[in-house]
């Protein structure tokens, strides 16, 4: 009878035992196995310990460009020269464009307008060279083309008397870490 805490039922006839609910662990091994486990988990789970925090890629650069029968003009006409005046996503406003040392090409989206009576091609010459779609007749269009530092000329074709713009490409590139809602 001193026992009988430790069973879930009396005894049955016969003198057997019942099944016991509180009993001693079975093997010492079964607590150190579970150690082990877990230790396992915890160093799989530190990894390793340097982590590559690289910075996030730029948003490309906007240009608008306006072809008219005279002239070709960009706006603005130098970009990359240091930390633009406006970006583009205003939420920060405040918060200074962390730069990005790297020797990658700038993103440059071209928006571009036709302003003439003929159909045109932009055409980009300088480090390297690019050319845009078709651009209609009073009609526009766009071309983003990854850009090295470096001058550039952008010329109308098929429009002789329009003269060309430059633009000029510096080596800074600003960081999208403080801009939210970007891919």
């Amino acid at each position: 009878m001193g026992r009988r805490w430790l069973t879930s039922w009396p005894r049955a006839a016969g003198g057997a035992r019942g099944r016991r609910l509180f009993a001693a662990p079975r093997a010492p091994g079964l607590a150190l196995g579970c150690a082990v486990g877990a230790l396992a988990l915890v160093a799989a789970g530190c990894g390793a310990e340097e982590h590559a925090n690289d910075p996030r890629p730029q948003v490309p650069t906007r240009v608008s460009v306006t072809i008219t029968p005279k002239a070709v003009t960009v706006e603005p006409v130098a970009i990359g020269l240091g930390p633009e005046k406006t970006q583009q996503l205003p939420q920060n406003y405040h918060a200074a464009q962390p730069p990005i040392r790297t020797n990658k090409p700038l993103i440059v989206v071209f928006v571009a307008a036709n302003l003439t009576d003929f159909d045109s091609h932009l055409e980009i010459r300088g480090p390297k060279n690019a050319s845009s779609g078709p651009l209609i007749a009073n009609g526009n269009g766009s071309l983003q083309v990854d850009l090295p530092t470096g001058a550039y000329t952008l010329s109308a074709a098929d429009i002789p008397g329009a003269r060309p713009a430059k633009l000029a490409i510096g080596p800074y590139r600003a960081s999208s870490k403080n801009d939210v809602l970007l891919p």
